[in-house]
């Protein structure tokens, strides 16, 4: 199994293309893996831990059907090969409760997903170069 770089979990099929097309102007070597829901999303965590192929960023969504991103959040800390890999919480929403939950919950960061396809290659450049750039570095 190929490792990817980024593990994004977004059921919006469109904002994940776009997502996809703004990772590949950031940084066309990143390889990006995207599942549309949670059910998906655990299984395929639990092969990279099976497998010993480990992410180095995971994204999620956090209003996804089936499993919420928080479910699956708390799902990625309680595996211990995948605990330590850093987790964006990747949402439409800016309530305050979500974010406070998601940090309370182990994620690493908690971005609103940003208007328009210019401002989400910035954001993804801001992604990159702290989290791979960084980050990753220094850890």
């Amino acid at each position: 199994m190929e490792t990817p770089d980024i593990f994004y979990v977004e059921d919006d099929i469109d904002y994940a293309f776009f997502m996809q097309s703004a990772v590949q102007e950031v940084k066309d070597t990143l390889n990006l893996v995207i599942v549309e829901d949670g059910a998906e999303a655990m299984v395929k965590l639990e092969q990279f831990a099976e497998s010993k192929t480990k992410p180095k960023l995971i994204l999620l969504d956090l209003n996804l059907p089936g499993l919420s991103g928080l479910d699956l959040l708390k799902f990625i800390k309680d595996i211990p090969y995948l605990k330590s890999i850093p987790v964006i919480l990747f949402s439409t929403s800016d309530n305050p409760d979500d974010v406070k939950k998601s940090i309370e919950f182990g994620a690493n960061a908690y971005l609103t997903k940003p208007d328009g396809y210019d401002n989400l290659v910035k954001c993804v450049h801001s992604v990159h170069d702290f989290w791979f750039n960084q980050y990753l570095r220094m850890n």
